[in-house]
């Protein structure tokens, strides 16, 4: 139990200290490349911080642990979306950019629908399942959403910045080291925290959306709040949105790519819930008279989240 519980922290150590290493990182290639923060955001903060849920994910579906796998990607998103955007909206009001409230924010939303309809509709498959085909929809998605980004990219593009050669290789490093830490960090503190809960005898599916969820999404957490203390609230805003995306188009379909993954319809809830956060958040841009997240809003959403985890774990 001591070794479990010191082998955490030091998950918990190589989450904070990779994220921070990610953010500078992230920032300094942004300003190399003339690379707008939230495109950046939406893509190398993201995919980094996601590669704990997709280093589970996989190892879940291969060795058939469905549930797992759905409440490794759901949860986490309701983490993203009610805990992390909680927290920084408390430190900080986050400001919107417009592309975010009427592309990314909706491209979200859409990806939580598609998801549940193809997990819950039989047309292709017998029963519940996302199939191989249902992920080479959910990726072909998610590679729209890449190209959207990439084209945002040449068309918001700001100045760019001269930088040393020394300083591309420190770039380099502290991005490489920064995943490292994360998907190392984020292994630990998920194999030891499940070891933890399946000793107490928890389900798996009570597992992978607290304990694995919330575990695998560290990295989106400490990078958001870094983000936030340093004023970056498009790099904050983007890695949560930007994740949310990853993990339903992107991490998902690789996980059914894998094998098909069986689908139990108790999920739905957490769905809605997901989707009634999604749209609370698309809501609340429009309250004052900023395009942001106020105080009041993220308190609600972090109180929401919290009786709801009392409620599923009581």
């Amino acid at each position: 139990m001591l070794s479990q519980i010191l082998l955490i922290l030091l998950g918990f150590g190589l989450l904070i200290k990779g994220a921070d290493w990610m953010i500078s990182g992230a920032s300094a290639l942004a300003k190399k490349y003339g690379v707008s923060d939230l495109a950046i955001g939406l893509t190398i903060v993201a995919f980094g911080t996601s590669a704990p849920e997709l280093i589970v994910n996989s190892v879940a579906s291969y060795q058939g642990h469905p549930e797992i796998v759905f409440g490794n990607v759901i949860g986490s998103n309701n983490f993203n979306l009610f805990i992390i955007l909680g927290i920084v909206g408390l430190i900080s009001p986050i400001v919107v950019q417009s592309s975010t409230v009427w592309k990314e924010i909706p491209l979200s939303f859409v990806a939580a629908v598609l998801m549940f309809a193809l997990a819950n509709i039989t047309l292709l498959t017998p029963n519940e399942v996302i199939s191989r085909v249902d992920s080479l929809i959910l990726i072909s998605l998610f590679a729209g959403f890449l190209y959207y980004v990439f084209k945002q990219m040449k068309s918001e593009k700001p100045a760019s910045v001269e930088i040393t050669t020394s300083s591309e290789k420190k770039i380099g490093l502290l991005i490489i080291a920064g995943l490292a830490g994360l998907m190392i960090g984020g292994k630990l503190v998920v194999d030891q925290s499940v070891e933890l809960a399946q000793a107490l005898g928890v389900s798996e599916r009570i597992i992978g959306l607290t304990i694995v969820a919330a575990g695998t999404s560290l990295p989106e957490l400490v990078t958001s709040v870094v983000a936030a203390t340093k004023k970056n609230s498009d790099i904050a805003i983007g890695n949560v949105i930007g994740s949310n995306i990853f993990n339903l188009l992107f991490i998902l379909s690789i996980s059914g790519l894998v094998q098909p993954i069986p689908y139990e319809t108790t999920f739905n809830r957490e769905v809605y819930i997901l989707l009634g956060g999604t749209l609370f958040l698309f809501i609340a841009m429009f309250t004052g008279q900023k395009k942001k997240l106020d105080r009041w809003e993220a308190a609600l959403m972090l109180t929401a989240y919290v009786g709801y985890n009392v409620w599923l774990i009581r």
